[in-house]
This record gives C-alpha cells, structure tokens and sequence, in this order.
C-alpha cells in the first residue's frame, strides 16, 4: 500500500519508519525544516506532501501524525481521499484549553479554573485576585520546561515565575494557561476512534515528565510510560472519562487515537487535557503492545471501518533515550552531538525491535566506512531514541526496558532508572482505594532491589503528579 506520512516534527516518525518494515511504500513529509535530516536512509522524504497526491491516490492512505493539520483533513476526506489523523474540532479540542474545558463540562466531566492569557502581566493580576496553587502551562508545541506546578494556597510561587517570563522576551511571546491545581493521580485514558466507533482497546498510561528520578527537576515533554491495554468497557475509569465523549467525535468526524489526561482523587475525576492525535513517546509504546500491523490498522480506522486489533495484554514500559540540550529545546551552536555514532554491537536482532528513532540516521557510505558506524544521531535537540518493554508485572517491563538500554551506547546518554516506580509503590493503591481498580500488580519489591542495586521504601503521601 502507498502511504503518505505527514508530520510537523517527528511526533511518530518511528510509526513511518514501521510501516516502511511491514513493506509499504512510504513517503514521509516533514514539516519543520529544522527536522528533515532525521531517517535519512530509513525512510523516504518528500519535500512537499501536495505534491505526492497523486502518487499516494484514493487508494492509498495519509496519516497525519499532529494537530495542526484539522482543517486540511476535512477538505482531504471530502475529496475523496483516505485519511488518518484529527479534524478542525478534534484541534481546537487540545489546542484551545477553555474551549476543551467546556466541552469536558458539556459532557458530564468535573472541571475546576482555567483561564488562558495572551499577556504575563494580565495572569499575575489574575493570580493576586484569585489567590490559590495555580499551575502554569504552556500552549501547542512550546517547551514544556516552562510549565510550573504551584505549591502556595495564595500563589506567591506562580507570581514569581510569571514575573520572570515577563522579563523575557521570548518567554513572554507564548500564551499560557493558568490552571487551578489539583491533587491526586495523574492517568490517561484513551482509545482509537474511527469516526463512528472504537476501534481496538482502551488504554491507560501513566505519564512520567520530570527530568530526574524521583520526579525531580524541570518539566519536560515526557521521559517515559507505563501503560496496558484492556477490553473492560465496565471500567469505572473509562467509563468517566474516554466513553462520554463518543456521540462527540461522530460529530466532528474524528479518526485517530484520542487521549484525555486526568487528575484522579477521592472526590472523582478531572480532566486536565485531551490529545488529539498521536502522542509521544506512548505511540512507541504502542508498537510494543500491538501484534496487528501499524498499516491495516491506520487503514481500517481512516475509512471508519472496525478491525480486529491483536494486542498483548500486561505492562508496557518506554523510556526516552537522550542527549543534551534535552530538555531545553534551544539548539547547541557547535552542535556537539549531531552525527555522534550510536552503538548497538550487544543488542540482538530481536532486541533491536524494541527500539524506536526519532533523532537517528544512518549513514550513505556506511559500507566503504564502516568504522564510523551505520546508526548516527541526526538532530541537535536530543531526542535519539526510545527502548520499549513489556511483562506481565511492572517489574518484569523495568527489567526487560534497562538490560535493553545498558546495551545501547550512546555517549552522555540521558534517561530516568526509575519509570513506573511510582505506579508499584504509590499510584496503583490509591486509585484503588478510591474505586478505581485495574488488574492485579504483582510487585516482588525484594527482587526489585535486588535487580537495580537500590533499596526503596513505600511513598505515603498523595500523588501531586504532573499536570503540566
């Protein structure tokens, strides 16, 4: 099947390179410039994706990867072609923070305050004269290393970083979102949708942003997941949350992987976001999980037909393997990292399946130079690659994911040791006691000590996860 695959910045460029190893035929367009030097020699690249229309036909399939792309996916499928990806509504869903806000209430969810600013100083005024714990998010695809979870009831701290991004000048450009704070577990829930119905079974994934273990430091995009899959459609979770939201994506005709991210607690749940597209890096976890073909499933649900979706059940685990200026997203002038070799002499030809590029390359002349090695990295934000894992407890995932990242060499590497730590120990027995059960985790904490050479000790307070 010809396949045109249109990204702005490599948000599921590994799902490109997949389709390219189950045999199709691929063209990959890449919206940002900046970006368009990564899997080079993995996959083939077009420079303008209207240009390939014709190549790709009524026949063949477009995925769109990103938001962004709405309301040229609407026009696309009322020409005639076969499209995977959002819509118009499915955008302004995640990309306009009051507007999903509403639609969470109109559809039966528990909302608390959001209000967004197109100016810093309007948001101080703001905080002043609502004093509470406010949460500071940035928009779109800005960085999220400036996203900030308040810690004082009168909101002191938020004023205090909102001053500092008034003071500079490109900080002060992007819009932000102040969101009142709420404390307990942060889970997502989501599932594929066809534009008339589910396709597959629902997921829920535990996001892990903070930079260091412990869920220390800046907040970044994501530096790993845990997440399974399940078929329950009784669960009370699901049916919260991902399960209202039906008779709303047939109206917006929506045909892609749909995502609202929460706050759980004792009171119930609040939705903090949805995800309109695909997301990263859950998407390469779902490479893990899924046994069907990226290829047919993308194809049945952009015609919204229904598929038989082959999954393996028990824990996936995805930890993002990086370098710096991960996690600022500014480029290093001498760009000490680009074309840097990428070792993989340890890792076997099945292990290599479950590592996923982004910011990887490999070489034209490889074989006249095979000293310099095949695999380099291709970009100067730092975003390489993700290792994936799966097992039937939490513990068997972490154990498969990090003996697979030891053997990847990459130099001055960066990932966290400790994802999915907070499910086993925390997060899973409070859900539970508020009502929301899932399958049974089966943690040997003794072996688990044993495996990282690291003595851990049972978290007691609440779960204030990351709502950035």
């Amino acid at each position: 099947m010809r396949i045109l695959f249109i990204t702005n910045d490599l948000i599921a460029g590994s799902v490109a390179h997949e389709l390219v190893k189950e045999g199709h035929e691929v063209k990959l367009y890449i919206k940002e410039k900046a970006r368009r030097g990564n899997l080079d020699n993995l996959v083939q690249k077009t420079g303008e994706w209207k240009n390939e229309l014709s190549w790709v036909g009524k026949d063949g399939l477009i995925v769109f990867d990103d938001v962004g792309f709405g309301r040229t996916q609407d026009k696309l499928r009322k020409q005639g072609y076969i499209v995977f990806g959002g819509s118009e509504l499915g955008d302004k869903l995640e990309l306009d923070r009051e507007y999903g806000q509403k639609i969470f209430a109109d559809y039966g969810m528990k909302t608390v305050e959001l209000k967004d600013f197109e100016n810093m100083d309007d948001a101080v005024m703001y905080v002043k004269d609502h004093p509470r714990a406010w949460v500071i998010k940035q928009n779109g695809h800005a960085p999220k290393t400036l996203n900030y979870i308040g810690h004082f009831d009168d909101g002191r701290d938020a004023i205090s970083v909102l001053k500092n991004y008034f003071q500079n000048r490109t900080v002060n450009k992007e819009r932000i979102t102040l969101h009142e704070k709420i404390v307990g577990v942060e889970i997502g829930v989501g599932r594929y949708f066809n534009g008339k119905d589910w396709v597959g079974p629902i997921e829920y994934n535990l996001e892990h942003k903070k930079f260091f273990p412990g869920d220390i430091g800046p907040t970044t995009s994501e530096m790993g997941t845990l997440a399974w899959y399940d078929d329950d459609e009784s669960n009370r979770l699901y049916m919260e949350t991902v399960a209202r939201f039906k008779p709303y994506l047939q109206e917006i005709n929506y045909r892609g992987d749909f995502e609202i991210n929460c706050v759980v607690n004792e009171s119930g749940v609040y939705p903090l976001e949805a995800t309109t597209r695909m997301g990263s890096p859950i998407v390469h976890l779902q490479t893990e999980i899924h046994e069907s073909h990226w290829g047919e499933f993308l194809f049945a649900i952009a015609k919204g037909e229904s598929y038989d979706l082959k999954w393996n059940q028990g824990y996936g685990l995805v930890v993002v393997m990086a370098v710096p200026p991960f996690p600022y997203s500014k480029k290093m002038k001498d760009n000490l990292f680009y074309g840097m070799t990428i070792f993989f002499d340890d890792v076997s030809e099945k292990e290599f399946e479950h590592i996923h590029f982004e910011e990887v390359s490999v070489r034209s002349n490889y074989l006249e130079n095979p000293e310099k090695g095949r695999y380099y990295i291709s970009d100067s934000r730092g975003y390489v690659l993700y290792a994936t894992g799966m097992g039937k407890t939490v513990e068997e995932a972490q154990k498969k994911v990090y003996d697979l990242a030891k053997k990847i060499i990459i130099p001055k590497v960066i990932y966290r040791n400790d994802i999915g730590n907070r499910f086993i120990f925390e997060s899973n027995a409070l859900l539970k006691k508020w009502g929301y059960n899932f399958r049974k985790t089966e943690s040997n904490f003794l072996n688990f000590g044993k495996i990282f050479g690291i003595e851990f000790r049972r978290a007691v307070k609440v779960d204030e996860e990351k709502q950035g």
